[in-house]
């Protein structure tokens, strides 16, 4: 069974309760405006506009189709995370995402939901996640930057948040942020091709150093886009150990926690991510419905030298394993 444990999805229901107004949140204001919707959260910028292929459920399934995906893992769209509203109003808002999620894909048994969780407070972001596992969903999908632009996320505000999921047991998809603090990304949009992967690199170098990663052992970290640049600077941040001795957490037994799903786009850079890390931390991944993902993930796969025992594991197997995915109708290798 082929799963893809990088989809975003904004449910229709969601954004239609918000346009007619049926369900109000003081700090977000938004606007109706072609080709989409955009939203203000607080006194910050407008959101990019949602984009009709995250909440089309029929062009997605026949993607998924066309993509050779029997199972896509689901979790919302970072722009309209909310991290930027008071801890209160963050944990409805999510709350109320994640009710509208599970709403809408009730008869979609091929997408598996991530839940949404307000990351700018610890305490509510745990409440939230224990909710939303109890009503079925299978992880969360977080952001790298929590409390809003440039959080960091071993802020000890989170401690309870990270103790949950460890207890637990529960798999979370790290996704980096559209802003990543930088103005030279601006041109070319190189936000994408390359700010993402500055951002990735920066929040989980952190969360490294700091010891998260063996601390909270139970929980299973899956990194998106291959991992950013950790996979091949994985040298330099043990070279930065050597000469700090004993200062911060080993960089090597940190990463050796950490799964990575498979959008690199080049068949070299994945052999290498497998030989570093090894296949059965790797995830089969396409970043859908966005321009900048894979829309062939499978072919990356195939196109790949490596193992029968290693392609099971990236397609599916490990997936199945993190994030409890029912695998009864068998596989597709």
């Amino acid at each position: 069974m082929n799963i893809d444990t990088h989809g975003h999805y904004v449910p229709a229901s969601f954004l239609e309760a918000l346009a007619t107004q049926r369900r109000l949140f003081p700090s977000v204001k938004i606007l109706n405006e072609k080709p989409g919707m955009k939203m203000i959260f607080g006194d910050h910028k407008p959101t990019r506009p949602v984009g009709a292929l995250l909440f089309d459920l029929e062009k997605r399934k026949e993607w998924l189709g066309k993509a050779r995906v029997d199972n896509q893992l689901v979790g919302s769209w970072l722009d309209i995370f909310g991290y930027e509203l008071p801890g209160d109003e963050g944990a409805d808002w999510c709350r109320f995402m994640n009710e509208c999620t599970l709403n809408d894909i009730k008869g979609s048994p091929e997408l598996t939901p991530l839940a949404c969780v307000p990351l700018q407070s610890g305490k509510h972001a745990a409440q939230v996640l224990d909710e939303a596992m109890k009503k079925g969903f299978h992880g969360a999908m977080i952001g790298t930057q929590p409390k809003g632009e440039l959080g960091k996320l071993d802020d000890p505000d989170l401690n309870p948040f990270w103790e949950y999921c460890s207890d637990n047991k529960v798999a979370i998809f790290i996704h980096p942020m559209f802003v990543c603090g930088d103005d030279r990304v601006n041109d070319f949009d190189m936000m994408n091709a390359i700010g993402r992967v500055s951002d990735t690199s920066i929040a989980i170098t952190r969360m490294m150093f700091a010891g998260h990663l063996t601390r909270y052992s139970g929980m299973k970290l899956l990194v998106s886009h291959g991992g950013a640049a950790l996979p091949f600077a994985l040298g330099r941040l043990k070279r930065n150990n050597a000469i700090h001795k004993g200062e911060f957490a080993d960089a090597e037994k940190e990463f050796e926690q950490l799964y990575f799903d498979s959008v690199l786009f080049d068949p070299r850079a994945l052999r290498y991510l497998c030989d570093v890390a090894g296949a059965d931390k790797i995830c089969l991944g396409s970043d859908y419905p966005f321009p900048i993902g894979d829309p062939d993930p499978v072919k990356l796969i195939e196109d790949t030298p490596m193992t029968v025992a290693e392609r099971r594991a990236i397609l599916g197997e490990t997936a199945a394993q993190l994030f409890n995915v029912d695998c009864s109708c068998g596989a597709t290798l």
